[in-house]
């Protein structure tokens, strides 16, 4: 089982692992070994402030984020207390009895006990595509193994079709799975935002190294004492640093997965969310998701097209005694009919295949025996040699099924189709007496009995939540497993237009560079298998798109891999839940739409981090290397540095809770580090000018000593830094976009602290002056102007560099681990 979190108190300490937190703790250090004690205080306590204050949040954003995750964990069928009862997988032990059924992951290495037409896959394992049948009976422990144990199950496989009743045997790390992951144990691929939000860190890291290295040159030329010119130069590494962002990052994700909580999706995969702002292309399935799924048998008819009980008694027997996957055309048929008790007795079964899209049960009808198929009537009619037509008195009578009537049944169907009905075709032939067991090689020499044909309608919301993802340009994309007929009714039933279409058959003829030609034109594709719906997304994103996809079946979960958001349904089976990245608690594409909006708010609100650390921190590198140069002193101490850091951070706190512009929101952006390194060469530069300017202020126009002059540049730095906030926190005018309260009122708090301190007792202890009003005005209209000049240059870089949208003009996909 996989352990809980780790302990706080282990969680905060690891944290002082950071370079730059030792960094600062070896300077406190030499504060206090050369007779400095009251500065390595001042250094010990803002350092043990940051470290928490980054702790609480990401602790909380954790939390909350591990509770959604526990809320759709894999549950399994566990004997206790003499009955089964659901229980979380990760309580399994050696012992224990579970009960497993089709479309269940198979939560630990297990020995059969009982098994009925138990096929599993374990592709995973062994990298056998096909799925494998199982049987029940004794295994030694030291035959536990994938690719010779007939008689288990492991970890990591999906059930088929079946059931099985299992014993644990092995569990976690001591699974073969388990052991798999030990050895190759690698992080997943990091997405294309969490790329560019690391290379800005980076960025930033490295020009800080630049500069703060110059400065120390500086300050050691200028014959500096070597202790001080230490401690500034680690504090000024810690200050210019933008540590905070990877918090922002975690603290906005989860508060983004409480909000989709809220709307009923639950986030496995935090960094989902930013994809889920980025997608532009969504391929969805239409039962459940466009229509109702609330199937319901409308007719069972023959060849002919007549109304025939004989078709829809020998579909009873195929859904009644099929122990494989089920599907809600299985249900509907059941609830269509009954079976006369003791007449049909099950013998044998061939499970559902997805590539041969069809189901066999081998049933005996008192002395007959019947082997009665169900499937897709385009993979039936080809097995099929005869037809049988009603006749005269009740009896029936076997034709050949020839050319004119293979035709008139494909017209039949298609008339189906354009009704939005969809059919199965029902066929059998008989076997003889002696045999008791059949294979997928019997399927051939048919008789044709008929279809049935079933109704799905589609949502009455369907067409409102289109409307919204088109509006958020988002394009819809049906992949189905209907043929086209059904497939582009229901499209215009619920107003999705539809302009080009492409078939399995056609699929399958293309090569992949032809494919991804043709995909993004394509609304909808039909007839398709599991292998080529992964083709599809496949195309998609080598064209640069950021795919979503929609599936709750077995069918689905390589599709769910494939996509870069994997969407699932909370009555989705196990092994879907599981490889999808959201849980849906409703089957709603309204609420898909308002999980892009919130994928989108995300990602602004991370931005609006990242265009805020650009102004101020690549600003405040090059005014200390200006003023390093040109001062006989130190432009603030080690401690003033880490306050400022310690305060300005605290400004930003309330980030991940504010508004976002509707314009961000419209439309899907991906990360560019283009535009970020253009901002910092326009932003950075007009923050150093006003910087410079307050220089000049404080020692030509007030001829400022250094306690007075590091007290004006620290409240200049603060007021500027925070206030700009709301300048670049939005691309309209600040007065037009509201920020949330508990933004402004951190900004205000802070702004407040900073003016404070220098006229406080701890003044001296911090190495301040008092102000004069005269001072403080000064600064005051030094802040406007820049403001006024930030406001500026945002709308004018704005309309030269418009930041860069999500879509085709991406170069390359993002890798997703399988």
């Amino acid at each position: 089982a996989a352990g809980g979190p780790r302990p706080w108190v282990l969680d905060w300490l690891l944290r002082v692992r950071s370079p730059l937190v030792l960094l600062l703790l070896a300077a406190c250090v030499v504060s206090a070994a050369m007779g400095d004690p009251t500065s390595a205080l001042v250094i010990a306590a803002i350092v043990c402030g940051s470290i928490t204050l980054d702790f609480v949040q990401e602790r909380r954003a954790g939390d909350a984020a591990r509770r959604l995750r526990d809320s759709v964990a894999l549950r399994v069928d566990v004997l206790r207390d003499g009955a089964f009862r659901e229980a979380p997988a990760e309580a399994l032990v050696p012992g224990d009895v579970v009960r497993l059924a089709c479309g269940d992951l198979v939560p630990a290495d297990v020995r059969l006990l009982e098994a009925r037409d138990f096929f599993v896959r374990q592709a995973a394992l062994t990298g056998e595509s096909w799925p494998v049948e199982k049987h029940a009976g004794e295994l030694d422990a030291a035959a536990l193994e994938p690719t010779a144990a007939t008689n288990a199950a492991f970890m990591g496989s999906s059930v088929l079709s079946g059931s099985a009743t299992a014993l644990v045997c092995r569990t976690g790390r001591s699974t073969c799975m388990g052991e798999i992951a030990q050895t190759l144990a690698s992080a997943p691929p990091p997405t294309a935002f969490e790329r560019g939000t690391r290379g800005f860190g980076e960025l930033v890291v490295k020009l800080t190294s630049v500069l703060v290295l110059f400065v120390v040159l500086v300050n050691l030329l200028a014959h500096r004492p070597l202790a001080e010119t230490f401690l500034f130069a680690v504090a000024l590494a810690v200050g210019l640093t933008p540590e905070l962002l990877p918090m922002i990052v975690s603290v906005t994700l989860a508060r983004g997965a409480l909000r989709m909580a809220r709307q009923r999706v639950v986030v496995k995969r935090l960094s989902a969310i930013e994809d889920m702002g980025s997608m532009d292309v969504l391929c969805t399935d239409k039962t459940g998701t466009l229509t109702q799924a609330r199937i319901r048998l409308e007719r069972h008819v023959d060849a002919e097209g007549r109304d025939n009980p004989r078709v829809l008694e020998l579909a009873l027997v195929n859904s009644v005694f099929e122990t494989g996957l089920r599907s809600p055309l299985d249900d509907a048929i059941v609830a269509a009919g009954t079976l006369a008790p003791g007449r049909w007795t099950k013998l044998d079964e061939v499970p559902f295949g997805f590539e041969r899209r069809r189901v066999s049960v081998l049933a005996s009808e008192g002395d007959r025996r019947l082997l009665v198929l169900k499937g897709a009537p385009e993979d039936v009619l080809p097995l099929c040699t005869r037809r049988e037509l009603a006749g005269a008195a009740g009896q029936a009578r076997i034709v050949e099924l020839d050319d004119a009537a293979r035709a008139d049944a494909t017209r039949r169907l298609d008339g189906f189709g354009r009704e939005g009905l969809r059919a199965l075709a029902i066929a059998w032939r008989d076997v003889p007496a002696a045999s008791g067991h059949v294979t997928a090689g019997d399927e051939s020499g048919l008789v044709l009995a008929g279809f049935v044909v079933f109704l799905d309608p589609p949502k009455p919301d369907a067409a409102a939540a289109l409307a919204t993802l088109h509006r958020l340009h988002v394009r819809v994309k049906v992949v189905t497993g209907d043929n086209e007929a059904v497939a582009r009714h229901v499209c215009a039933q619920v107003g999705l237009p539809v302009r080009q279409v492409l078939t399995g058959a056609q699929v399958e003829g293309l090569d992949d560079h032809a494919l991804a030609a043709r995909a993004p034109g394509t609304e909808v594709f039909c007839r398709m298998s599991p292998a080529q719906k992964s083709r599809v997304l496949r195309a998609l994103r080598s064209r640069g798109h950021v795919v979503g996809y929609i599936g709750d079946g077995v069918n689905d979960a390589p599709s769910l891999h494939e996509a870069d958001v994997g969407i699932s349904v909370d009555g989705a089976v196990d092994v879907a839940r599981e490889a999808a990245d959201l849980v849906m608690l409703d089957r709603d594409l309204g609420v898909l739409a308002r999980a892009v909006e919130e994928g989108r708010r995300t990602f602004a609100n991370v931005m609006k981090y990242v265009m805020m650390a650009t102004s101020s921190n690549f600003g405040n590198m090059l005014s200390m290397a200006a003023a390093s140069m040109v001062l006989p002193f130190l432009p603030l101490l080690p401690a003033q540095i880490l306050l400022n850091n310690l305060l300005y951070d605290s400004s930003e706190i309330a980030i991940p809770l504010d508004g976002v512009d509707a314009a961000e929101i419209a439309r899907p952006h991906a990360w560019d580090p283009g535009f970020v390194r253009r901002f910092t060469l326009v932003f950075g530069p007009l923050s150093t000018v006003f910087d410079v300017a307050t220089f000049a202020m404080l020692r030509f126009g007030f001829d400022a000593g250094e306690a007075l002059f590091r007290t004006g540049w620290f409240i200049e730095s603060m007021v500027t830094q925070v206030l700009v906030i709301f300048v670049l926190r939005t691309r309209l005018r600040p007065w037009r976009s509201r920020p949330h309260p508990l933004l402004a009122a951190g900004a205000a708090a802070v702004i407040a602290v900073a003016v404070a301190v220098p006229l406080s007792p701890l003044a001296p202890l911090l190495g301040f002056a008092p102000p004069t009003p005269a001072l403080l005005l000064a600064t005051a209209l030094i802040a406007l102007a820049y403001l006024a000049c930030a406001e500026i240059a945002k709308q004018r870089f704005q309309r030269w560099h418009p930041r860069r949208r999500a879509g085709p003009r991406r170069t390359a996909p993002r890798a997703r681990p399988v």
